[in-house]
C-alpha cells in the first residue's frame, strides 16, 4: 500500500546526519524510493559548505513535461521551499529533473532548522502535488468555458492511475478501483455505498459530492480498455471552487493523492476486524463445546460409577445371603450330629423301614 507522504524518511535521515555533523562531511549517496523516485545527495568536505540535492521523479501528467524541465508552476513552488537556504541550479544534473544547492551553514540549530530540513525532504511531494494544484486552480479557464475538455490521466503509482476531468464550474476526479481478492471487493463496495450515503446527508453538505458506479462514467468514453477494466467500480468526486479556496487547496490535493491508500487501509483494517471477531467467536464456541463435553463425561462417569456400585451391592448381598444359608445348614448338621437318641437306630430299622414289593411283571413258571 503506497502512501503519498509529504516527507521522504530516508532523505530526511541523510540531511539530518549532515545537519548535526560538527564538521563538513564527504557524501555521495544515491537513494531510490518506490522504484521510480531517485535522489542524489552530494557534498564535499574540503569545498564550499554546500549540499547538492538532485531528484528524478515521474510526473503525474506526462504531457506537462516541458523541454526546459519542470513546469513553471512547479518551479515556483520549489523556490518557496527555504528560499534563504535552497537555490535551483540550471541546468540540472544529467539524468535528473531538478538540482538544488543547499547552504547548510545558514540552517539554524534550533526548531526552525528542523522544520527547514523537513521542508527540503518533502521536495518530491511538492513536485507531484504542484501539478494537481495547478489543474484544480484553473476551474474557470477559457478552455473549460468553451466545453473543450477531456480526461487527464494522472499516475502516481503505476497500478493506481486516476483521471481529472475539467467541466464547467467543477472538476471531477474519477478513481478506477481494483482489488486482488473478492473479499476486498465486497468490503470496498459497502464502504463506497456508505460514503455516498454520508456525503448526501446535511452534515456533509459542504464536502465534495461522491458518486460510486460499477460501470465507467460517461466522461471516460474513449479511454483505453485496460484503464476501464476494474472489479471495484469507479468512485468520482466533484471539486468546486469552494474546495480549492485558500488552505483548502492543499488539503484537497493531499486527500485526492492518498485516496487509494485510504481505501486500502480501510479494507485491510475491516478485514482484520472481521477475522478477529470470527476468531473470538470461534474460541467462544469451542469453549462452550469443551465445557459441554466435560459435563457429559462427568455425568457418564457418575452413571457408570452408580451402576457399578449397585452391582457390587447386589452381589455382596447375594453372597452374604448364601453364606448365611450355608452357615445355617452347617449349624443344623452340627446340631444333628450332637444330638443322640438311644435305641433310635434299632427303632428306625424295625419300624421305619420300607417294605419291598415284588415286581408286577415277575411270574412263576408252572409245571
Amino acid at each position: 500500500m503506497a502512501c503519498f507522504e509529504r516527507e521522504s524518511p530516508a532523505l530526511k535521515e541523510i540531511l539530518m546526519k549532515l545537519y548535526r555533523a560538527e564538521k563538513p562531511m564527504e557524501v555521495d549517496h544515491h537513494l531510490h524510493e518506490f522504484g521510480a523516485v531517485e535522489y542524489h545527495v552530494q557534498a564535499s568536505a574540503s569545498g564550499p559548505p554546500y549540499i547538492y540535492l538532485s531528484i528524478s521523479t515521474p510526473l503525474l501528467y506526462q504531457e506537462s513535461m516541458l523541454s526546459s524541465g519542470l513546469p513553471r508552476y512547479t518551479l515556483e513552488m520549489v523556490k518557496r521551499i527555504c528560499p534563504d537556504v535552497a537555490e535551483i541550479i540550471e541546468p540540472p544534473k544529467e539524468r535528473y529533473q531538478l538540482t538544488l544547492r543547499l547552504d547548510y551553514w545558514r540552517i539554524p540549530h534550533n526548531k526552525d532548522g528542523l522544520k527547514m530540513i523537513a521542508s527540503i525532504s518533502s521536495i518530491q511531494g511538492v513536485i507531484l502535488s504542484s501539478q494537481l494544484k495547478d489543474m484544480l486552480m484553473n476551474v474557470n479557464s477559457l478552455e473549460v468555458s468553451q466545453g473543450m475538455y477531456r480526461p487527464i490521466k494522472l499516475i502516481y503509482h503505476p497500478r493506481e492511475p486516476f483521471f481529472v476531468i475539467k467541466q464547467p464550474e467543477k472538476i471531477t476526479a474519477v478513481f478506477p478501483m481494483r482489488f486482488k481478492e473478492a473479499t476486498d471487493v465486497i468490503i470496498a463496495t459497502a464502504f463506497f455505498q456508505e460514503l455516498m450515503d454520508m456525503g448526501s446527508s446535511k452534515a456533509f453538505a459542504k464536502a465534495p459530492h461522491c458518486i460510486w458506479s460499477p460501470i465507467p462514467p460517461p466522461e471516460l468514453r474513449g479511454e483505453p480498455i485496460e484503464d476501464l477494466s476494474t472489479n471495484g467500480g469507479f468512485v468520482s468526486f466533484d471539486i468546486t471552487a469552494r474546495h480549492v479556496e485558500g488552505k483548502r487547496l492543499d488539503k484537497t490535493v493531499w486527500n485526492l493523492l492518498n485516496f487509494y491508500a485510504f481505501v486500502k487501509y480501510h479494507v485491510k483494517s475491516t478485514r482484520g476486524f472481521i477475522q478477529r471477531r470470527m476468531r473470538m467467536r470461534l474460541d467462544a464456541l469451542v469453549e462452550v463445546l469443551h465445557k459441554a463435553g466435560i459435563e457429559d463425561e462427568h455425568q457418564t462417569g457418575k452413571k457408570g460409577r452408580g451402576s457399578k456400585g449397585k452391582r457390587k451391592l447386589l452381589t455382596f448381598s447375594k453372597s452374604k445371603l448364601l453364606k448365611k444359608r450355608y452357615n445355617f445348614i452347617d449349624k443344623i448338621k452340627r446340631i444333628r450330629y450332637r444330638i443322640k437318641i438311644h435305641w433310635f437306630s434299632r427303632f428306625r430299622k424295625r419300624w421305619l423301614s420300607f417294605p419291598r414289593f415284588s415286581s408286577l411283571k415277575s411270574y412263576e413258571r408252572l409245571n
